[in-house]
C-alpha cells in the first residue's frame, strides 16, 4: 500500500537554474488521520486524530486538535507513528507495516549496501485504520530470533523450515497470528537478502516488528552512528513502540558498533534512546504487558565479561521499575534459557525481571544433517531444537510462553516440550549408573522434572548442567564420517541450562521397559514424553 505523502515544497521542475538552487529544508510534519477505508490516502470525510504520539526516536510529539504533528527535521532520523491501540497500519509493497519515513536531505556515507538514499524533503500523513476487535481471548504473538540466512539457500531453508509449516498449521484456524516480532540477525552480513527473507515472512500475513542485531550492521561504516543505515531503509526505525490492547512493545537497537575495535560490537544503548524512552514510558500504561525487545541478552553471557554494558541496563532497569507488568526478549546466543534479573543486576522491582533468551528459527545456523526434505537438523548447542516462540498476552499484563520445534509443531498433535535421551539396552543387574535424559527446552532452574519405569511410582530427576547426550552422539556421528554429512556439521554440544537426568534401574525383569518423564510447565501445564530401553541377561 502506498504510503500518504502531502508535498511540502513546489516541485524543483518549477525552479531554475538548478545550478543555483539550495536544497530546502527537510520536513518532518503532517497529519494522523482516521483511513476508514483502508486505501492508504486521506479522503474527504476521514477526519484528524488527536492525541497520537509520533516520534523520531528521539524527540516525542502528540498530534493536535485536528491531527497535526510537528517534529524538527534532522538528517538521518527515522520518523514514525506509535500505533495505539484499536488501530492497525497499512502494509508497504514488502509486506512490512507502513509506520515510517526516513529524513535524508543530503546524503549519507558511501556503504555496501546503500545506506538510505537522499530524497526531496516531504511531509508524511499517518493514517490509521480501525481494527475490528480479536475473537480470540489473548494476544497471539509470534517471536523468532535469528533467522539468520547466509544464502539465498537459507532463504529456503527458512521458508520450508519455519513459515510454511505454519501457514499448513492455521489453514481453517484464522490468521496465524495477530502479531510478529523478529530479535535480529535477521539475516547473516548479507544484506542483499533482506527482500528474500521479507517475502517469505509477508507470507504469513502478520504485522511483523524488527529489531536489528549484530548481524544487520554496515561494516563498512566508520561509527555506530551510521551502522544501521542500510537496516533502516528496509526497515524503518531501530529504536520505536507499538502498541495492542493487551501489550505495549518497545523495539530497541541495542548492539553498540565499535569499528576497529575488539570485540567490534558489545550490548549496550545510546544516549538518544534514552532520551526515546524516557518520553515514552512517561506515557506509557501501566496496566498492560509492557514487552522490550532486543537481539543482545541484558545478561552477560560471556562468563567474566561484560557483553551488555552495566551502566546502560541498570539505567533501562530503573526507568522500568514502575512497571508491574515486564517481559524482556531477547536472542543473538542460538541456545535458550530463562534469566531473572535482581539488585545484583541494577532491578529493584517488587518481584524479579523475567528475561526469555529466545532459540534461534536457524538453530544452529542452518547446519547438520539434512532430512528427506532437505533441510538441516539445525539443533543448537543446548540440545534445543530450531523453531520459534509464541506469547499469548491477556488484558490483566499476564503472558504465556512456548517454544515450537520447525516443523515438528505442524506435525505432532501437540507441540513436543522436550526431547528423552537412554540407552537402548542394559545389563540386568548391572551397577545402576546409567541415566535417561530429558531435555525440557523451556526448562528453568525450578522445574519440577518426574520420571517412571513402566507404570510405577514417578521420581524427581535432577538438573544437569552438561552437553545433550543427542547432541553429543551426532558429534560422533560427525567426527567418524568419512566424508561430509551435510554442508555444515552440527555444533559441539555445550553445557545445556535445561536438561534433566534420572538413574534407570537395572533389577526389574529382562525384556522391554517403557519410561516416561513428566515436566509442570508454568504456561501450558504438564506436559509427557517416553522412551523404552531394554534389560538382558548377560553370561560373564
Amino acid at each position: 500500500m502506498r504510503p500518504s505523502v502531502t508535498a511540502c515544497f513546489l516541485s524543483l521542475a518549477l525552479i531554475a537554474p538548478a545550478t543555483a538552487l539550495a536544497l530546502p529544508p527537510p520536513c518532518n510534519s503532517g497529519t494522523v488521520y482516521e483511513d476508514r477505508n483502508g486505501n492508504g490516502r486521506r479522503d474527504d470525510g476521514e477526519p484528524g486524530l488527536p492525541g497520537i504520539r509520533v516520534s523520531d526516536g528521539v524527540d516525542l510529539v502528540v498530534s493536535d486538535a485536528h491531527g497535526s504533528y510537528h517534529l524538527p527535521a534532522i538528517d538521518g532520523r527515522t520518523s514514525f507513528v506509535i500505533k495505539p491501540p484499536g488501530y492497525r497500519v497499512g502494509r508497504r509493497d514488502n509486506g512490512l507495516p507502513d509506520f515510517s519515513f526516513n529524513v535524508q536531505r543530503e546524503p549519507g556515507p558511501k556503504l555496501k549496501y546503500g545506506g538510505i538514499p537522499a530524497s526531496f524533503p516531504s511531509c508524511r500523513d499517518y493514517g490509521l485504520i480501525p481494527q475490528q476487535a480479536r475473537t480470540r481471548p489473548q494476544l497471539d504473538v509470534l517471536v523468532f530470533a535469528d533467522p539468520q540466512p547466509k544464502t539465498a539457500t537459507d532463504v529456503d531453508y527458512y521458508r520450508r523450515d519455519i513459515v510454511e509449516p505454519l501457514l499448513a498449521q492455521s489453514r481453517g484456524r484464522g490468521t496465524v497470528a495477530d502479531l510478529g516480532l523478529s530479535l535480529g540477525d535477521i539475516v547473516h552480513d548479507d544484506l542483499s537478502l533482506y527482500p528474500a527473507l521479507n517475502r517469505a515472512t509477508a507470507l504469513l500475513d502478520v504485522p511483523w516488528l524488527h529489531a536489528p542485531g549484530n548481524h544487520d550492521l554496515d561494516f563498512d561504516a566508520g561509527r555506530d552512528e551510521d551502522s544501521l543505515l542500510s537496516y533502516r531503509n528496509v526497515f524503518g526505525p531501530d529504536t520505536y513502540a507499538w502498541e495492542e490492547p493487551e501489550a505495549s512493545f518497545v523495539m530497541l537497537d541495542d548492539v553498540i558498533y565499535r569499528p576497529g575495535q575488539r570485540p567490534a560490537y558489545i550490548g549496550g544503548l545510546r544516549e538518544e534512546q534514552f532520551g526515546f524512552l524516557e518520553r515514552y514510558l512517561a506515557t506509557a500504561r501501566k496496566d498492560r504487558l509492557l514487552v522490550i525487545g532486543v537481539h543482545i541478552p541484558f545478561f552477560d553471557a560471556a562468563p567474566g565479561r561484560e557483553t551488555f554494558r552495566h551502566a546502560d541496563r541498570e539505567r533501562l532497569f530503573a526507568l522500568l521499575r514502575d512497571f508491574p507488568h515486564v517481559l524482556l526478549l531477547s536472542g543473538h546466543g542460538h541456545v535458550q534459557r530463562h534469566v531473572y534479573h535482581g539488585a545484583k543486576d541494577g532491578w529493584h522491582g517488587a518481584a524479579p525481571l523475567h528475561e526469555y533468551n529466545v532459540g534461534a528459527a536457524c538453530g544452529a545456523f542452518w547446519s547438520g544433517v539434512k532430512d528427506g526434505q532437505g533441510i538441516p537438523d539445525a539443533t543448537m548447542a543446548d540440545g534445543t531444537p530450531n523453531g520459534y516462540a509464541r506469547l499469548a498476552v491477556d488484558a490483566a499484563g499476564s503472558y504465556r510462553l512456548s517454544w515450537h520445534p520447525a516443523r515438528l509443531a505442524a506435525a505432532a498433535a501437540s507441540t513436543p516440550a522436550m526431547s528423552l535421551h537412554a540407552p537402548r539396552v542394559l545389563r540386568r543387574g548391572a551397577y545402576p549408573a546409567f541415566s535417561v535424559f530429558a531435555n525440557v527446552y523451556m526448562g528453568q532452574d525450578d522445574s519440577r522434572v518426574e520420571f517412571r519405569i513402566d507404570d510405577g511410582a514417578w521420581a524427581p530427576m535432577q538438573r544437569s548442567e552438561q552437553a545433550d547426550p543427542n547432541l553429543l552422539a551426532e558429534n560422533a556421528r560427525d567426527d567418524q564420517a568419512a566424508a561430509l554429512r551435510g554442508y555444515d556439521r552440527s555444533p559441539e554440544a555445550e553445557p545445556s541450562a535445561h536438561l534433566w537426568r534420572g538413574t534407570l534401574p537395572t533389577d526389574l525383569a529382562a525384556g522391554e521397559h517403557r519410561i516416561e518423564v513428566r515436566t509442570l510447565d508454568p504456561w501450558r501445564g504438564e506436559q509427557r514424553a517416553q522412551t523404552v530401553y531394554r534389560l538382558q541377561d548377560a553370561k560373564e
